[in-house]
């Protein structure tokens, strides 16, 4: 197949993406296939086509100008955006020349946490060529990857690392050793990292080049303003940083595998002999550099902890000792609170029955239930995200507050949906009542209550937060509306987006354990999966957006009958176009 196409477009607004789409993933497609068949010289020269590809270069250019959420950081060079003309004429020159200017080192505050983190931010040239690379060698690796990793792939989400973990420990308590890389993405190893990698050498000189790129600083926190070079370490802020970390970590699973093998039932096979039992064998769950392994004994666990500190060894990096715990998931132990907490939950047993008596006989098994809600520092850092920016707004109106405090309510309750938060947002719910409260009365202080009352509270619920300011009328979303307690169903074993099973990532996408807006996942349903203005599917990583058939200015509402899904860059070119888009 040739995917170098003549074609050529004059403007932006004229590109067929759908064409592009189609041809970027069947390639894409056919890199898995050979490299789950272990054919390296077929994955070598699909991946040199996807390189020079027209079609590749143009996809890498509008996820980078277009639709990443950080397009408008500027690298070295000042440049924040890019117009239609000028994205067409970086198409045109765009080559991975083994070349790469230096980043811009930006820091970022922790959360809940008072240090910041370092960031390295390429210029946008740097972050469409890592893109374009991204695109050729990312299929080879979801190949490849260790069916228990999560962190940063197409397809998969902390919470398919969440339900994992649930369905590891829900029949029976467990020792957990819960681990933290210390500075994962600023001490990987370069040589150990491009020996992994191997690849061909115009590939491996371009990554080399973004490894030994450097960074330039001169901010407050700076240890040496100016240029400093760059030894060690992937960096972050780079499109292709993530999935250079993952690949420093694949194998990491299958060591702890080989040291403990297991039957086809994943019983360890040296249970027997030492412990005169059978049990599982150890589990690593990964997302990115955050990791937990799970065991029903100890020494196991323990040994665990030895197997992996010698296998980091290898690529430069170590545990984090202040973030590195072994707990049980049910009772304490040695001072360590039962339980543990990953990527922003908290993963607990409690003993159930009558005066918690399922330990009373032997013949009488454990009597217990699993519970995963939001970890108390989770819930404690963002109420004190949202009293913040009400401290902050004190003099703006209602309606500016409501504008900004919503997305912060919907994102963190999104993501918290899963599981068993509904307890927790009953709680969140009425601190905010009590802070909203007061911001209103410091607003008003020689008003009544029921003036108050009046002017902030009512709308659709009794007590919701509202602005009412003639036609326009906002409400603050509340914690308590947003569904919660539904189950994650977790990812299948090894599946990835690349192995062309439309059928399941349709179904998954518009399930309601994906998708967790009920509307969205009504109008996936409806729509069967697909862009009503393109007509390709959605795939995991897409960003998906509603559009108003009847635009609200002229009377549309957000009824599910006035709403379609669409793909971000559909949305921006129906908008650019005037596009009729009703079906």
């Amino acid at each position: 197949m040739e995917i170098t196409s003549k074609l050529k477009w004059n403007t932006w607004e004229e590109i067929n993406w759908r064409t592009v789409e189609l041809q970027v993933f069947k390639l894409q497609k056919r890199i898995y296939r050979a490299s789950l068949r272990g054919d390296r010289k077929l994955v070598r020269k699909l991946q040199h086509i996807m390189a020079s590809s027209y079609y590749a270069k143009l996809l890498a250019t509008r996820k980078v100008t277009q639709e990443n959420k950080g397009k408008n950081t500027a690298g070295i060079d000042g440049i924040k955006s890019l117009k239609p003309a000028q994205r067409l004429e970086l198409v045109k020159n765009l080559k991975l020349d083994g070349k790469s200017q230096p980043t811009r080192r930006v820091w970022i505050p922790k959360p809940g946490k008072k240090e910041n983190r370092p960031l390295g931010i390429p210029t946008i040239v740097e972050r469409v060529k890592q893109c374009l690379l991204k695109l050729a060698l990312e299929p080879e690796w979801e190949a490849i990857f260790e069916p228990n990793s999560y962190g940063f792939r197409p397809g998969r989400s902390c919470h398919d690392a969440i339900a994992a973990i649930f369905s590891n420990i829900n029949k029976k308590p467990k020792f957990v050793l819960d681990a933290d890389i210390s500075k994962c993405f600023d001490c990987i190893n370069h040589s150990a990292l491009l020996r992994k990698i191997n690849t061909f050498p115009k590939f491996s000189r371009q990554i080399k080049a973004w490894l030994k790129s450097g960074v330039i600083d001169f901010s407050k926190w700076a240890q040496r303003k100016g240029y400093n070079p760059t030894n060690e370490g992937t960096p972050q802020g780079g499109v292709i940083s993530p999935l250079l970390a993952n690949i420093a970590l694949h194998g990491l699973e299958q060591h702890i595998d080989n040291n403990f093998p297991s039957d086809k039932k994943g019983r360890w096979t040296g249970s027997l002999k030492i412990y005169k039992k059978q049990f599982q064998a150890p589990r690593l769950i990964r997302y990115a550099d955050d990791f937990v392994i799970l065991c029903e004994e100890l020494e196991p666990i323990i040994k665990c902890k030895e197997l992996v500190e010698d296998w980091l060894k290898q690529i430069g990096l170590e545990l984090k000792p202040s973030k590195t715990r072994i707990s049980h998931t049910l009772d304490k132990f040695n001072d360590e609170q039962a339980g543990l907490n990953f990527l922003g939950f908290e993963i607990r047993q409690f003993k159930v029955g009558k005066h918690h008596s399922g330990l009373t006989t032997s013949k009488k098994p454990l009597g217990y239930k699993t519970i995963i809600r939001p970890s108390k520092e989770n819930v404690k850092a963002h109420y004190e995200k949202l009293n913040q920016w009400c401290d902050k707004m004190k003099a703006v109106n209602a309606a500016a507050l409501i504008k900004q405090l919503n997305p912060i309510i919907r994102g963190w309750c999104n993501y918290q949906s899963p599981w068993h938060s509904k307890r927790t947002f009953s709680k969140i719910k009425n601190l905010m009542w009590s802070r909203l409260w007061r911001w209103a009365k410091r607003r008003h202080p020689k008003k009544s209550r029921k003036w108050i009352t009046k002017k902030y509270f009512g709308g659709s619920k009794q007590w919701t937060f509202v602005s009412k300011i003639g036609e326009e009328r906002l409400e603050l979303l509340s914690h308590a509306d947003f569904l919660a307690g539904v189950i994650w169903i977790k990812v299948q074993g090894v599946r990835t987006p690349y192995d062309g099973d439309e059928v399941y990532w349709s179904k998954r996408i518009g399930g309601n354990y994906l998708t967790i807006d009920p509307q969205k996942s009504r109008l996936l349903k409806t729509q069967k999966g697909k862009c009503a203005y393109c007509g390709l599917s959605f795939k995991p990583e897409d960003q998906i957006e509603k559009h108003h058939i009847s635009s609200r200015s002229k009377g549309g509402n957000n009824a599910d009958k006035n709403l379609l899904l669409v793909h971000l860059h559909c949305h921006d070119k129906i908008h650019s176009s005037k596009a009729d888009v009703t079906n």
